[in-house]
C-alpha cells in the first residue's frame, strides 16, 4: 500500500466553508456524486452488519451543506452544525469513523442491538503487530443501562508517531477488527482504502 501525497488537511470548518444556500441547491447534485466517489474508498464493512465510514473535512463539510440544505435553519442553525461536525473532522494524528450497525428488519435489529452493548470499546486497527484501540465520542451515551447498543456510534483512532508510519509503510496489513461476545470480526482494509486514509494524517 502506498500513501498518498498530499497538502496537510484542513482541520477545521468554519462559517467561510459553508456555500450560501441558494449557491449550494445548483451545485447540490455534482457535490453528491463527488461526495459518493471520495466515500467509496472510506468504506469498510466488517462482518455481515457493521460498517465504518472514514470521515475527513470534506465529509463533514457536505453533511453541514446537507443539514442547512435540508432543515433550512439558515445562519442561525450554522454554528450549532459547526459545533456538531467539526469534532469528527481528523485531527492530524488519528482516523475518525462513524461507525454503524446496519440491519433492515426491524425485529432483527432490535434483537442484536439487545445484545450488543459495549461494542464501541471492543474496536481496534491492527497493523503489523502494532494495535490502535478506538474511542468513542462522549456526546451520549451509545450503550443504555440495560446493555442494548446504539445503532450509530463516532469513533476515534488516536495514533502514535510510530503507528502513522505503520500504516503509511507499503505493504502494510491492517486490520479493522470488532472483538465482542457477540459480535467477533476482522476484515483486512482494501489498499485503496488505506491509501485513501493515509491521506487523513499529518
Amino acid at each position: 500500500m502506498e500513501a498518498k501525497t498530499q497538502m496537510t488537511a484542513k482541520r477545521w470548518m468554519t462559517a467561510a466553508d459553508v456555500t450560501a444556500m441558494e449557491d449550494y441547491a445548483r451545485a447540490r447534485g455534482a457535490r453528491r456524486e463527488a461526495i459518493r466517489a471520495l466515500k467509496k474508498d472510506r468504506r469498510v464493512a466488517v462482518g455481515p452488519d457493521a460498517t465504518f465510514y472514514f470521515e475527513c473535512f470534506e465529509t463533514m463539510l457536505h453533511q453541514v451543506h446537507e443539514m442547512l440544505f435540508v432543515e433550512k435553519g439558515g445562519a442561525a442553525q450554522l454554528a450549532g452544525e459547526l459545533e456538531a461536525y467539526n469534532p469528527l473532522v481528523p485531527q492530524g494524528r488519528e482516523l475518525v469513523a462513524t461507525f454503524m450497525i446496519e440491519i433492515a428488519e426491524p425485529a432483527r435489529r432490535a434483537r442484536v442491538l439487545a445484545e450488543l452493548g459495549g461494542i464501541e470499546e471492543a474496536i481496534t486497527l491492527g497493523i503489523d503487530g502494532e494495535t490502535v484501540c478506538a474511542k468513542a465520542e462522549r456526546d451520549v451515551d451509545r450503550t443504555t443501562a440495560e446493555g442494548k447498543a446504539s445503532a450509530v456510534h463516532f469513533l476515534h483512532f488516536p495514533f502514535t508517531h510510530a503507528q502513522i508510519e505503520a500504516f503509511r509503510r507499503p505493504g502494510a496489513q491492517i486490520r479493522l477488527c470488532i472483538d465482542h461476545a457477540r459480535y467477533a470480526h476482522a476484515t483486512t482494509i482494501p489498499n485503496a482504502v488505506a491509501a485513501a486514509l493515509a491521506g487523513d494524517f499529518d
